[in-house]
C-alpha cells in the first residue's frame, strides 16, 4: 500500500508506518503524478483534492488533517466511491487560545476593559462554539450568529445585530460560495462599512470569507478599525499592504498547537483503521510529550485581570507569531510565498490552555471563574 501524504502532517510513522510505504511531498507540490500509484492520499489544507488531481489514480481513501474541508470535492468523492474524512474540531482549542491572546493585546493597545466589550461570534462550530464557551465562562456579554444552526433552534442573532452592536466581531465559519448562506466575502465592503466605531475585527476561519481588498481600503478610511488576520485570501500570497495595517498578522497558524495538529493525524488513523475494518492500536495519549508549563500558582489577591493575561500567555502569545510573520513579509512574490509556507513547516511547539494545572493560594471566585472559563484544572 503506497501513502502518498503531505510532509508537514505530524506523526506520520507513529500512525501509519504499519499500513505500507509512506511517500512525502510539499503540500502545495501534490499532483497527478504524484498521487496516480497511490492508495491513500493525506493532507492538509493547502491541497485541493479534486477529480483533475484524482482520476485515474488508485487513491481509495482521502483524509485531510484539517478540520475544514473546502479544499476537498466532495461530490467527486461521492461519485468515485472514495472514502475520506476530516478531523473536526482538532485544533479548535488552538484557535481559541490564538483568539484570546489577540483580545490581550487589542485591550492593551486601546486600553479598554476586556470585560466591558460587547463579542459578536460568527459560526458556531467546533470553534466558535468553545469560543462562546470560554468568553461565556468569564462573565462577558455574547451575541452568537450561525444562520444553520439557528435553523435548528437556539440563542441566535442575525448578523446585522452583530455588526450593529458588537465591539469585536471573531469570525469561525466554513467557506462555502454556494448554498442558502454562502460564507464567501460574507464581509464585503459594505458590511465593513457598517462596523461600529472601534469595532475589532479578527479571522481565524478563511481568507476570503472577509474581502481583503476592501478591508484594506475600508481601514485606510477608518482609522478607527483594528483587525486581526490569521488567514488571507491567496494563500500562501499575502496583501502586504494589509498586512501592515493589521494589529495582529500571521501565516495561518491559529490553530498550530501541538496538540492540536497530533489530534488531527489522530483522528485520521482512526478513520482509517475504521475504513479498513480493523481496530486502532495507536493511542495519542502515548506520543503527546508532557507540557514544558504543566502548572502555575496564583495569590487569591491577584487582580484578575492579570490572572487572565498571565494565563493566556504564559502558554500561548500570537506577537511572536506576529513578529515573525511580519519579517517574512520583507522579501514580494515568490520568496514571499516560500516564506509563508517554512513558516508553518517550522512552526515552534506551542501547546493549549486547556493543558494547564492552576493553583490558588487562598480563595477567590472571580479566579476559580476565570480558571474554569479557560479549562485549565484547579489543583
Amino acid at each position: 500500500m503506497l501513502i502518498v501524504a503531505d510532509e508537514n502532517i505530524p506523526l506520520l510513522d507513529a500512525f501509519f508506518e504499519g499500513f505500507g510505504e509512506i511517500r512525502r511531498v510539499p503540500g502545495r507540490a501534490i499532483d497527478r503524478a504524484t498521487v496516480e500509484q497511490a492508495d491513500v492520499l493525506l493532507v492538509r489544507s493547502v491541497t485541493h483534492v479534486s477529480r483533475e488531481l484524482l482520476e485515474g489514480s488508485k487513491v481509495r481513501f482521502v483524509g485531510t488533517c484539517t478540520i475544514g474541508t473546502d479544499h476537498l470535492d466532495l461530490d467527486y468523492f461521492q461519485q468515485a466511491g472514495i472514502t475520506w474524512s476530516s478531523a473536526p474540531g482538532c485544533n479548535a482549542r488552538g484557535v481559541v487560545d490564538y483568539v484570546l491572546g489577540s483580545l490581550l493585546t487589542l485591550a492593551e493597545i486601546e486600553g479598554v476593559a476586556l470585560a466591558e466589550r460587547t463579542y459578536g461570534v460568527v459560526g458556531a462550530g467546533e470553534v466558535g462554539g468553545r469560543l462562546v464557551k470560554v468568553l461565556k465562562g468569564l462573565g462577558w456579554n455574547v451575541l452568537v450568529c450561525d444562520p444553520p444552526r439557528e435553523a435548528a433552534g437556539g440563542d441566535y442573532v442575525a448578523l446585522e445585530q452583530i455588526i450593529a452592536q458588537c465591539d469585536v466581531i471573531s469570525l469561525h465559519t466554513p467557506l462555502t460560495q454556494a448554498g442558502e448562506h454562502p460564507t464567501w466575502h460574507l464581509f464585503d465592503r459594505q458590511r465593513l462599512q457598517q462596523l461600529k466605531p472601534g469595532a475589532w475585527l479578527i479571522n481565524a476561519s478563511r481568507g476570503p470569507v472577509v474581502d481583503n481588498g476592501a478591508l484594506r481600503e475600508v481601514m485606510l478610511e477608518r482609522e478607527d478599525l483594528q483587525a486581526v488576520l490569521d488567514v488571507w485570501e491567496g494563500e500562501p500570497s499575502v496583501d502586504i499592504a494589509l498586512a501592515e495595517l493589521c494589529v495582529i498578522a500571521t501565516p495561518h497558524i491559529a490553530g498550530y498547537s501541538l496538540d492540536g495538529k497530533q489530534r488531527g493525524t489522530a483522528q485520521i488513523y482512526q478513520a482509517f483503521c475504521q475504513f479498513l475494518g480493523q481496530p486502532p492500536t495507536v493511542s495519542l495519549d502515548q506520543l503527546l510529550p508532557a507540557p514544558w508549563l504543566a502548572q502555575v500558582g496564583l495569590s487569591a489577591s491577584s487582580d484578575p485581570a492579570w490572572a487572565l493575561a498571565m494565563l493566556c500567555r504564559g502558554v500561548y502569545d500570537p506577537r511572536r507569531d506576529d513578529a515573525d510573520f511580519r519579517r517574512s513579509l520583507v522579501v514580494a512574490g515568490a520568496e514571499q510565498r516560500s516564506a509563508f509556507d517554512l513558516l508553518r513547516k517550522h512552526y515552534p511547539e506551542r501547546r493549549e490552555i486547556d493543558g494547564l494545572s492552576v493553583r490558588i493560594d487562598g480563595d477567590s471566585a472571580q479566579l476559580r471563574q476565570i480558571v474554569h472559563a479557560l479549562g485549565a484544572q484547579l489543583v
